[in-house]
C-alpha cells in the first residue's frame, strides 16, 4: 500500500490537530469526514484547506462509502466503542482518540474485535512520542534512579471553566468529568512511563455543583510496592503540570516540560533529551504500512480504562450511571 487513504469521524478541536499531521505525510489523503454538524464540518474543511473531501453526518455512511482504509475516531468518548468497532468490522484500520472506551469491559471486546479483523488498532496517546517522556521512560527503566518507591502525578487545568455547557460536561456523552478526559493523559503517563501494576486506590472526588467529577485525589498502592499520589485539578486558574519519580538512588523532577535529575547532596542535572522522530500520526501510518509495530496498542490503553474505572468505583462514582 503505497497511499492511505484516511477518513477522520468529529470534527472537533482535537482533529485539526490529527489533520495537520496526517497532512504532513506523503503517504496519506485525507479523503472522507464525518461529524453530525454541517457547520463543524465546514469550519474543519476550511481551516485545513480539504476542498473536495467527501462530507458525512453519519459516520456509518462514511465506513459504507468506500473512500477510506483507516480512521482516526475523534467523537465523544462514549462513541468510541460503537464507532471503532463499526470501522474494524468493515476492514479499516482504527486510531482511536483518548480515553480508548468508558469501561474495560468495551476496551477488552475492542481489542477481540481488532484481532479478529486483522486490522490495527492504535489509542492517541501522543506523549509515548514527545522527548520528556521518552526520556523518563528510559532513565526509569535503565535503573537511573534505582528501584521506584513514589510517583506524585498532578495536572491543574482550567477545566471547569472551559468546558461548561459542552459535551465534556455530559455524562452520557464524555463518560466522566476531568479525570476521564485530560486526566487519561496523566493516568497514561504514570503507567506507561514507570510499567507500575495498580493493586489499590483511594480517592477524593469533587463535583463543584456539575454534572461530572472535576477534582480527583487518588492514592495508589502498586504491587512491585510503590505508592503514588494522583492529583487531577479541574478547577485551577491555568495549565500546570508536574510529576516527582522518587527512587532508591535519585528522583526525576519534570515542572511544564522541564527536567531535572537529582541525587541527595549532588547539584541537579538537566538531562540531554532524546529526540522526537514521530507523532501518533506518522506512527499509526508507519504501522499501516508495516514499518513497525502499533506503538500505543490497546492492550496499554486497557490499563489507563481499568484505573480510571478502579478510581470512581472505590470513590462509589458512576457517571454512567447518571445517564
Amino acid at each position: 500500500m503505497n497511499a492511505i487513504r484516511m477518513g477522520i469521524i468529529g470534527t472537533g478541536g482535537i482533529a485539526g490537530w490529527h489533520a495537520r499531521q496526517l497532512k504532513e505525510l506523503p503517504e496519506v489523503t485525507i479523503t472522507a469526514l464525518a461529524d453530525t454538524s454541517a457547520e463543524n464540518r465546514d469550519r474543519f474543511i476550511a481551516n485545513q484547506a480539504l476542498e473536495g473531501v467527501k462530507t458525512y453526518t453519519d459516520y456509518r455512511e462514511l465506513l459504507d462509502g468506500g473512500e477510506v482504509d483507516a480512521v482516526v475516531v475523534c467523537s465523544p468518548h462514549t462513541l468510541h466503542f460503537e464507532q471503532a468497532s463499526a470501522a474494524l468490522q468493515k476492514g479499516l484500520h482504527v486510531m482511536l482518540e483518548k480515553p480508548m472506551t468508558c469501561s474495560s469491559v468495551e476496551a477488552a471486546q475492542l481489542i477481540q474485535i481488532a484481532a479478529d479483523s486483522g486490522k490495527l488498532l492504535q489509542v492517541s496517546y501522543q506523549r509515548h512520542f514527545q522527548p520528556e517522556f521518552l526520556y523518563i521512560r528510559n532513565a526509569i527503566a535503565s535503573g537511573e534512579i534505582g528501584k521506584l518507591t513514589s510517583v506524585t502525578a498532578s495536572l491543574y487545568q482550567e477545566w471547569k471553566q472551559g468546558t461548561s455547557g459542552s459535551w465534556r460536561q455530559d455524562p452520557s456523552l464524555s463518560g466522566g468529568g476531568f479525570l476521564m478526559d485530560s486526566g487519561s493523559h496523566i493516568i497514561d503517563v504514570l503507567l506507561w512511563t514507570t510499567g507500575l501494576t495498580p493493586v489499590e486506590v483511594s480517592p477524593q472526588l469533587q463535583m463543584h455543583g456539575t454534572p461530572v467529577e472535576i477534582d480527583t485525589f487518588t492514592s495508589i498502592k502498586f504491587a512491585e510496592g510503590a505508592v503514588a499520589g494522583l492529583n487531577l485539578v479541574g478547577n485551577a486558574p491555568c495549565w500546570h503540570e508536574t510529576f516527582v519519580f522518587c527512587g532508591e538512588t535519585g528522583g526525576i523532577f519534570y515542572d511544564n516540560g522541564k527536567i531535572t535529575l537529582r541525587r541527595w547532596k549532588q547539584e541537579p542535572v538537566v538531562p540531554e533529551l532524546p529526540q522526537a522522530t514521530t507523532n501518533q500520526d506518522k506512527s499509526f501510518v508507519d504501522a499501516i504500512l508495516g514499518r513497525h509495530e502499533v506503538l500505543v496498542p490497546g492492550e496499554f490503553a486497557l490499563k489507563v480504562v481499568k484505573l480510571s474505572e478502579m478510581i470512581y468505583e472505590a470513590a462509589g462514582y458512576s457517571p454512567l450511571a447518571k445517564v
